[in-house]
């Protein structure tokens, strides 16, 4: 017992270990753009109900750091402040299925190509979704009453404007970008993202490694299990990269892992009932049929391009990590765990300090 438990730790180690330099570099750039980028000046783009719109918010939400539930509260602060349905609904799939410390996390585990193919398939999801939604949806946003739950908050801070206020002065906005950056952040992402290596480390351990091509062959059928598993679930942009590459060492084609890279982030029970609380039934329902649409179309898409390219995983994920060296993944791997375990130590704190209080 303490043998195989030793094992899929040994293999969780090795994950951490190759992600952990890109991660801690992809959330100081969190950190960053979370105290110098300023939403209200985003908010201003996304107000008309055509095709400019929706771009601008595809655009916008790629970089940013908020995971499938922290972006309603976001997305509806913008749609409170004048953005369209169409413009709202596309930053609700490009913001939680990239972010730059995903982005960073994916090509340490799957490679540049695949991490290329992400970024821009997310990109065109969220276009296509922001289409449809200016076609079939009528907006008029003066007339709705856009109501902020902040309950269904788990990592965006409302309380940016104020910071930014009160801490104009360079100084303090630099440690603001630590503070979110490594604080907040890995507050709401670390737990996730260590669930998620452990999986992977489980999935390495007790699968076979011809289990998905005997079992699942049929590409539609791989895609059609992965979305039904990513619809429901809660899992982050972050904490379903290491699941997915153990997935596909293990033989999942790479059309249903993207199916899964897509659909977990986007959507989960949560969402789904706060898009169709706040911005109507209908607007939740087309919500899910653009993104069944678009991860399938873009799914067969990839397991088109894929065999043109030469990819093979394994090679790619043996040879991984060569541009550094391993006393500094070792390194970075310790640093992050040790931060990752600081931060859900003080979340876990600070609700019982202010019950006290």
């Amino acid at each position: 017992m303490l043998k195989i438990f030793y094992d899929i730790l040994n293999e969780s180690t090795i994950l951490l270990n190759e992600m952990a330099v890109y991660l801690l570099f992809g959330f100081l750039v969190a950190g960053i753009l979370h105290v110098f980028l300023n939403t209200e000046r985003i908010s201003r783009h996304l107000g008309k109900n055509n095709f400019s719109s929706v771009v601008k918010a595809s655009l916008f939400g790629i970089p940013l750091p908020l995971c499938s539930c922290g972006v309603i509260p976001a997305a509806l602060s913008l749609r409170k402040d004048g953005a369209s349905r169409g413009a709202v609904l596309s930053f609700l799939v490009s913001t939680p299925t990239t972010g730059v410390d995903s982005i960073l996390a994916t090509y340490a585990l799957l490679g540049g190509f695949f991490t290329f193919y992400r970024v821009t398939a997310c990109f065109c999801a969220a276009l296509f979704v922001g289409v449809l939604a200016n076609i079939f949806l009528k907006d008029n946003n003066s007339d709705e009453q856009v109501k902020e739950n902040k309950n269904t908050c788990c990592c965006f801070h409302h309380d940016r404007k104020n910071f930014l206020e009160k801490k104009n002065h360079f100084s303090e906005r630099i440690k603001g970008v630590f503070s979110y950056g490594f604080g907040d952040l890995l507050k709401e992402t670390g737990q996730s993202l260590m669930i998620g290596i452990f999986i992977a480390g489980i999935i390495s351990y007790i699968i076979p490694d011809d289990f998905f091509s005997r079992y699942l062959g049929s590409t539609f059928q791989s895609m059609v299990v992965m979305f039904l598993v990513g619809i429901p679930m809660y899992v982050c942009a972050i904490g379903s990269i290491p699941i997915v590459l153990a997935l596909m060492l293990k033989g999942l084609n790479p059309s249903a892992a993207f199916v899964f890279l897509l659909t977990g982030p986007a959507t989960n029970a949560v969402s789904f009932f706060a898009i169709s609380r706040q911005l109507g039934l209908k607007t939740g329902i087309l919500f899910l049929i653009a993104l069944v649409i678009a991860s399938f179309g873009l799914g067969f898409l990839l397991d088109f391009l894929w065999p043109f390219f030469g990819i093979d995983l394994t090679v790619h994920w043996h040879h991984q990590g060569s541009f550094f060296p391993q006393s500094l993944k070792v390194f970075a791997g310790i640093v992050l765990l040790f931060l990752i375990g600081r931060n859900i130590f003080l979340k876990n704190k600070n609700p019982l300090i202010v019950k006290n209080k």
